[in-house]
């Protein structure tokens, strides 16, 4: 669906609460904090903003963020008990809405100081999205984005998970067409301007293969090896893509 000037408006606001929650949430991680402290800290934002959380409730959600810690890939529970320690790395993914309009976005830090590997993955999955997002131009096509992230991670040696993937993203969360992190055998749609989506790479070290832990949400690597996730919320625009989700 492409979205007018209005809606785009909203959109980006959206997206100004959702950078905002990774600000605070990323100036709070430290060795001792709990992944529920993470939660309370962007819960503030959504409040002090005035907004509405879009992950609260949602499919029965518990938590306003995903708290997705080393081999966790995605839809991590925050909970008190869950305490950061040392060289983990930690995958926090959050969601606002204004005026009915969403944002969402990722990202994966390290806490304290990390290893070099673990890093390295960092910045490989970040530059694997924003290889995708280049790709995000008018008249260019939706799958070539996946193509982009598939080609930086797979030339690293890492490998892309397949079961979760980007989305359309409007009014709801989650809208159509889904934006897969790898090229799925056809060029996809045009992109026009006023399409927004929401891209988000999961990478990880090992194999692509996922499990899904007894709580239904927080989805490993099979492996056990580490994972990174990067998202923004992304418009296509008359003069190249642009990206509501950037602190």
């Amino acid at each position: 669906m492409r979205r007018n000037e209005d809606e785009l408006n909203k959109m980006r606001k959206a997206g100004k609460v959702v950078a905002e929650m990774h600000e605070a949430t990323r100036a709070a991680i430290r060795p001792g904090i709990s992944t529920m402290d993470l939660n309370n800290v962007a819960a503030q934002v959504i409040e002090r903003r005035g907004a509405t959380s879009n992950f609260l409730n949602y499919h029965g959600f518990p938590a306003v963020i995903c708290t997705s810690p080393n081999d966790m890939i995605v839809h991590g529970i925050p909970s008190a008990e869950v305490i950061l320690v040392e060289g983990d790395i930690i995958s926090i993914d959050c969601g606002a809405i204004i005026e009915g309009y969403h944002g969402d976005a990722a990202y994966t830090a390290g806490v304290g100081e990390i290893s070099k590997e673990a890093q390295r993955l960092l910045e490989v999955t970040e530059a694997s999205l924003f290889a995708g997002i280049d790709q995000m131009t008018k008249g260019n096509r939706l799958h070539e984005i996946g193509r982009a992230v598939q080609g930086v991670a797979e030339a690293q040696g890492y490998s892309v998970v397949r079961e979760y993937v980007g989305h359309a993203i409007g009014t709801a969360m989650h809208e159509q067409p889904q934006v897969p992190n790898y090229w799925p055998g056809s060029p996809g749609p045009s992109l026009k301007t006023g399409m927004v989506f929401a891209v988000e790479p999961m990478i990880n070290i090992g194999t692509q293969e996922t499990m899904t832990l007894e709580d239904g949400w927080a989805v490993v690597t099979a492996d056990g090896s580490l994972s990174a996730h990067f998202e923004h919320t992304i418009a296509i625009t008359d003069h190249g893509p642009e990206v509501f989700t950037l602190p």
